[in-house]
């Protein structure tokens, strides 16, 4: 298993609190260091804190290198599980997605109607995420396979457009547009002129924010349905693929905290300063209906990508049909 060592978003002292012995998925694993736990998880084996962030949006990555997915609600660290990613000939994708679906019991339609507990679906191509055999190796045709109690209770914690990262820590992630995103971005820049603001195609659900420096525009969706669209200005270039949760928004404005992507590792919190905010320009009118829309919890994911599958720059992530 890879080792590389990763820093995550809360402090030692409140990983020991959240994962306490009462919270431990194995009797066996040692809580007295919470880190130490993570590496000793075998397949199969979880760790689950949802009362450390009782409410609130949730995001969850996946680290295909260390077979690894975490579990973030208000930017916290809940819940790390391992997985079983797409064997070789079926890789898993990677990329920036949201859950399109969610089904207790699904069968797949393409392998002999395997049983698939708990479905989350990522792609309409058949990517999901759902309960399945753990060896310890990439095994499915591209899904990933949680440990079936862990997947029942992730199940219970999350919505429809909910964003999911999934990263292979030497690639960094890319953004994977849906066919109706992409229709709808054609259709904004065909007759919109580039801008448009329509929550009530979507009044609830998590919302999640994508910026394409390559595009140079900001994608706004609520429950996985595009409410808004805006060209931005950007001083500077955007070299990486960064993600970033709302933790609070009070008098001097909207706190933004880095998540840490694999591959990406610093100390203490990261916030993101006033000084890179200011680099985004985006048009008033759009900023302050944004504005409405923010609550604590939302993402946003900054992308070297185009949201255009059609763009002649870096090709978007591809998905294959696979396990549906």
């Amino acid at each position: 298993m890879h080792r590389r060592t990763f820093l995550w978003l809360t402090t030692a002292t409140t990983l020991e609190a959240a994962f306490a012995p009462s919270t431990l998925a194995q009797a066996n694993l040692d809580a007295s260091n919470p880190s130490a736990a993570i590496a000793k998880l075998k397949p199969g084996q979880y760790l689950w804190a949802p009362k450390i962030a009782p409410s609130g949006p949730v995001l969850i990555i996946v680290s295909l290198i260390r077979q690894l997915a975490f579990v973030y609600r208000n930017g916290i660290l809940i819940g790390v599980t391992t997985i079983s990613s797409g064997a070789k000939g079926h890789e898993t994708p990677t990329g920036v997605f949201t859950v399109l679906q969610k089904k207790v019991t699904h069968h797949s339609n393409l392998y002999d109607s395997a049983p698939m507990p708990y479905m989350q679906r990522l792609t309409w191509d058949g990517i999901a995420m759902h309960a399945g055999k753990l060896p310890g190796f990439p095994a499915s045709h591209g899904c990933i396979r949680l440990p079936k109690a862990f997947s029942k209770l992730l199940y219970s914690t999350t919505k429809l457009g909910m964003t999911v990262v999934i990263t292979d820590n030497e690639t960094i992630p890319r953004v994977a547009p849906m066919p109706n995103l992409l229709q709808a971005h054609e259709e904004i820049e065909t007759h919109l002129k580039g801008t448009v603001w329509q929550p009530d195609k979507s009044t609830k659900g998590p919302v999640s924010l994508i910026l394409s420096a390559a595009d140079k525009r900001l994608v706004v969706l609520r429950n996985g349905v595009l409410i808004g669209s805006t060209p931005v200005e950007i001083d500077g270039a955007v070299t990486e693929t960064t993600a970033y949760s709302l933790t609070k928004i009070d008098a001097d404005g909207f706190h933004w905290m880095q998540l840490p992507l694999p591959g990406q590792s610093w100390k203490g919190t990261h916030m993101l300063s006033a000084e890179d905010r200011s680099r985004v320009r985006l048009p008033q009118d759009f900023r302050a209906a944004l504005d409405e829309v923010l609550s604590p919890g939302v993402t946003l994911v900054v992308t070297t990508d185009s949201l255009d599958a059609g763009s002649t720059g870096k090709p978007v992530t591809v998905l294959e049909a696979d396990e549906k």
